[in-house]
């Protein structure tokens, strides 16, 4: 079991974090040493926190290193894509030569940094960028302008 002495102004900063931080896991943090300064045993501060005796034991060892203000840091793990590292040169090139299709990009991705991604990964790749796919519109192969500008004047009289 880890010993602990809370000062009474730690205390009251655990108090008032515990409703005040803007992050619930910041709160549920707060509140484990709140309930670990009334000298809880570390079973029932788990089980009322809903967390496991290893997650508290963290925030107390967090707690005895730095104080409450490690406490309020957030580390979620973000994986980066390797194509971040390529991310000025892949958007130069695209805004000069913008690919046709998900296909073409994935080869000119390929091409410039020597990494191959599936369409998928492409895809959330270039919305990450900015880019966005454009829908185009089809005009019939037989269509005859001019043939469609008498039947607008005498249809709908322009």
């Amino acid at each position: 079991m880890i010993h602990i002495e809370f000062t009474n102004e730690e205390i009251k900063q655990l108090q008032y974090e515990r409703f005040n931080h803007p992050h619930p896991r910041v709160q549920m943090k707060m509140e484990a040493l709140l309930l670990k300064s009334q000298n809880l045993p570390h079973n029932v501060i788990a089980k009322v926190i809903g967390i496991s005796s290893t997650t508290l034991w963290r925030y107390l060892n967090d707690y005895k290193e730095d104080g409450i203000e490690k406490l309020k840091e957030i580390n979620f793990y973000q994986p980066e894509s390797d194509l971040m590292a390529h991310k000025v040169t892949i958007e130069d090139h695209f805004k000069s030569n913008p690919p046709r299709s998900i296909p073409e990009a994935i080869k000119v991705i390929e091409d410039i940094t020597g990494i191959r991604r599936s369409p998928t990964q492409v895809r959330l790749f270039l919305k990450k960028l900015g880019m966005k796919r454009l829908k185009t519109g089809m005009i019939p192969a037989k269509a005859d302008p001019e043939v469609q500008g008498v039947f607008l004047k005498k249809n709908y009289i322009l």
